[in-house]
């Protein structure tokens, strides 16, 4: 079999055999064909689509191009993945919520890049976590504990991995294929029985329009459910952020304040429960939405959903008491402004694409994978769409490392977000579609 045969083939709009992608995958893996005949089968794909059949085939040979795991527990094995915004926290509390509620969670997580937030760099901010543990380790704590968030190894999916390094530099990210079938088999080779995605839309998500975002729902609960994994998805809105804090460190205390009963992140806690909710339910731990909504409320009042998650930061390498001193690890930043608006009005729309570039100015995000971070640096919003803020009244507050980055992002604060002085219709709603 030749890859150019196959390039042609795609580029016609032909459909590929199984036996064609599976060869392909293969020859991705093994490193037998070029970067450059990759990508020309990649934009192929973008420029001819793939059908339902393709989708599959190319999911489950990605899946199967390295190591995939099985787990024999006395509960089911789910997880969730988010497509990625801005101040999204979500796995930090989802976790252990659902780990107090019976299930087990092997959450295999990634790194933000560009605008968007990484689960990975939240406890990378955290002393002494590990997350590249050995897989005795993993599995030890989510047998023992109910969940462990840790990296994507080496071993799992590895065409994936080759393939969507190529995809990021060729301008071909942006493909429900592709995305679909990258997506998924990273969470299908971790050998589970169920799972949510958070498909997440607007001006701060890679999906901008709810009619791309649903389709990418659709395709993603297909195709896994037909790869034997019960999947649902949620839509949720990312025209402002999710959490009212963003940067790694104070993500991590905003997650901390939620599994203490002391927040006020209700966007953040909606969507948490939206999504466990949808688990508990597909999961058959519980029957119905109205009991899984009990049972999680149960788990974060008792305190049982908290004491998981100090169980996991303990057991994979963080100190025993981070959860109830969380202050005297997390690194702070060395400066701290407060911002105000240049004129009075109602918050119409906030920019939250232009939020995530700040907290990049600020250090605390990357554009590319090499680039390190400053896990104290990010933004505390004291705002949120539809209020009328005065001049006097402060907007959020910085947290910067040095003044040259501070007086940066100051600047573009002001830009982030459209005041008018009447208040527009906004949609308040979160949840934007459910798809089961």
């Amino acid at each position: 079999m030749l890859i150019k045969e196959l390039i042609s083939k795609k580029r016609l709009g032909k459909e590929l055999s199984k036996e064609e992608i599976s060869w392909f995958v293969t020859s991705l893996t093994n490193d037998s064909i070029t970067e450059g005949q990759v990508a020309a089968l990649a934009m192929a794909v973008c420029l001819q689509g793939m059908t339902f059949e393709e989708r599959v085939e190319l999911t489950l040979a990605m899946k199967n191009s390295g190591k995939t795991l099985s787990w024999h527990l006395p509960g089911p094995i789910i997880d969730k993945h988010s497509t990625g915004g801005v101040g999204d926290t979500v796995s930090l509390i989802l976790a252990p919520i659902l780990a107090a509620c019976g299930a087990f969670v092997p959450m295999i997580s990634g790194r933000g890049l560009g605008h968007t937030g990484g689960t990975l760099d939240k406890f990378d901010s955290i002393p002494g976590y590990n997350t590249s543990p050995n897989e005795k380790l993993f599995r030890k704590v989510v047998s023992k504990v109910g969940c462990a968030i840790i990296g994507q190894t080496n071993e799992l999916a590895p065409a994936d991995k080759r393939l969507y390094a190529i995809r990021d530099v060729t301008g071909t990210v942006e493909s429900i294929d592709l995305i679909t079938a990258s997506i998924l088999s990273k969470k299908l080779a971790a050998g589970l029985d169920g799972l949510v995605i958070d498909v997440k839309c607007g001006n701060g998500a890679f999906m901008q329009d709810l009619n791309e975002a649903s389709n990418l729902a659709q395709s993603l609960v297909t195709v896994s459910n037909k790869s034997d994994c019960k999947t649902t998805a949620l839509v949720t809105d990312m025209n402002q952020p999710l959490s009212q804090s963003i940067g790694n460190s104070l993500e991590v205390l905003s997650a901390v304040e939620v599994l203490k009963g002391v927040s006020d992140d209700y966007r953040l806690l909606e969507v948490s429960k939206a999504l466990g909710v949808s688990l508990l339910c597909s999961s058959k731990i519980c029957q119905n939405k109205n009991d899984a909504e009990i049972l999680i409320s149960s788990v974060l009042s008792s305190g049982k959903a908290a004491e998981k998650f100090s169980e996991m930061i303990s057991e994979l390498g963080g100190a025993h008491d981070f959860f109830d001193k969380p202050h005297k690890y997390l690194n702070s930043s060395k400066i701290k402004k407060d911002v105000y608006l240049k004129k009075s009005g109602y918050v119409n729309k906030i920019n939250t694409k232009k939020l995530g570039n700040t907290l990049i100015l600020l250090g605390g995000g990357r554009l590319k994978v090499e680039d390190k971070i400053d896990y104290s640096v990010g933004i505390k919003l004291k705002i949120e769409k539809g209020d009328y803020v005065e001049k006097s009244q402060p907007i959020c507050t910085l947290y910067a490392s040095n003044h040259q980055t501070l007086e940066i992002a100051e600047k573009e604060i002001n830009y982030s977000f459209e005041i008018g002085h009447t208040k527009e219709n906004i949609n308040s709603d979160i949840i934007l579609e459910n798809f089961e």
